[in-house]
């Protein structure tokens, strides 16, 4: 179950709220948990994927931005 993030325009708390794709869908309604206000926002973040180096000795070693033309077929 994904958390979405939420921020309090009238106490500035920021808090997480686990939930359901389909609860999401359906509409939550949100008070904050800190001063019980109504005047609650969802907060998009951005995600990150790390990637860490191949381990595999299958991987071609060209492939990458600078690669040459046919390199990585």
């Amino acid at each position: 179950m994904p958390f979405y993030d939420f921020y309090c325009e009238d106490c500035h708390l920021e808090f997480a709220i686990r939930a359901t794709i389909q609860q999401k869908e359906a509409g939550l309604r949100l008070e904050c948990p800190q001063c019980r206000g109504q005047s609650v926002r969802q907060v998009i973040t951005a995600g990150i994927l790390l990637r860490g180096q191949s381990r595999s000795t299958d991987a071609p070693t060209c492939c990458g931005p600078k690669a040459k033309p046919g390199c990585c077929s």
